[in-house]
């Protein structure tokens, strides 16, 4: 549990993350997974309960979960004015390591990233994917057990962010590193071994992208409608059918078993009001959307909270 002053940002949030395994953390703004991020990286102390990294305890064992994690923050921390291996010798210095063996490791990382070519330029020069593999060489370079990650493809645009995916699949595999990571784009959930989504400091959901889909199709189908006044059909579809639907982005969403059927009746109910029907199993956005009350977003076009 965690607090600031009466707000409680965490509340009952327990989970474990299984080795090598890469595991998403999913929530609104406001949500709690920001405070829990800086929970797992030793940035601030829980209010009360445990939190433990490599049988270590993050509050009372800092330094010792530490020498055990590799992060990367949101916001930039590379030195643009040094070169990229500037910057990993920097790193290893913090680490205890130096000589030779600092000068292979970062020769490795440098190969891993695809960056050898690039290692003696300035971190100015580079793309938003460039830096952002600069980041992830220094948050493994001193080989941590756990690589923790807030919202590591921010701002970076879709072929940047399949390779950083590319490369935290590979040092899973590869080296048994286990990925913690802050998402709030789809396709990058889909990518986790298993999610944790959060709402109002609780966690709402827990399980593999599949299984969380799956239980949601016991619910019915997603029905998406549009029309001129969505807020009224939502209203008279809630009164007349005895349904649930909610109104985001200016369409009517709701669940309902065999959607198929449901849609001819609503078409009939509401002549010449309806200009657009879809109907579709649950996504991971459904998913979501059910728990949290909020899209997804990306970082053009931030989805509007859903209204009852």
């Amino acid at each position: 549990m965690h607090r600031y002053g009466d707000r409680s940002a965490l509340s009952g949030v327990t989970f474990d993350v299984a080795p090598a395994q890469i595991f998403g953390l999913l929530g609104p703004n406001g949500s709690g997974k920001t405070t829990l991020f800086r929970l797992l990286s030793t940035l601030m102390l829980p209010t009360s309960g445990r939190t433990l990294i490599a049988g270590f305890d993050c509050a009372t064992q800092p330094n010792d979960v530490r020498r055990h994690i590799g992060v990367v923050f949101q916001a930039q921390s590379v030195d643009v004015k040094l070169s990229a291996r500037e910057n990993l010798w920097h790193q290893g210095h913090l680490y205890g390591l130096s000589g030779a063996t600092l000068a292979k490791r970062m020769d490795e990382m440098l190969a891993h990233v695809g960056l050898t070519g690039r290692a003696n330029d300035r971190v100015e020069t580079f793309s938003g994917g460039m830096l952002r593999r600069v980041e992830l060489a220094k948050g493994l370079l001193h080989r941590p057990r756990v690589l923790l990650l807030d919202e590591p493809t921010t701002g970076l645009d879709p072929g940047a962010r399949r390779d950083v995916w590319l490369y935290l699949d590979h040092v899973r595999q590869a080296e048994g590193v286990t990925v913690v990571v802050t998402t709030h784009l789809m396709e990058e959930a889909e990518r986790c071994d298993r999610l944790a989504i959060l709402n109002e400091g609780k966690l709402v959901a827990l399980g593999a992208p599949a299984e969380l889909r799956s239980k949601a199709t016991l619910d019915g189908d997603v029905i998406v409608l549009e029309a001129r006044d969505p807020e009224s059909l939502a209203s008279r579809i809630a009164r007349r059918f005895g349904a649930s639907p909610t109104v985001i982005e200016n369409k009517v969403r709701l669940k309902r078993a065999e959607g198929h059927r449901f849609v001819t009746e609503v078409s009939d109910a509401f002549p010449g009001e309806i200009e657009s029907i879809s109907v579709a199993k649950p996504t991971l956005e459904d998913v979501f959307i059910d728990l949290t009350g909020h899209r997804f977003w990306t970082e053009q076009h931030p989805g509007p909270t859903a209204r009852q």
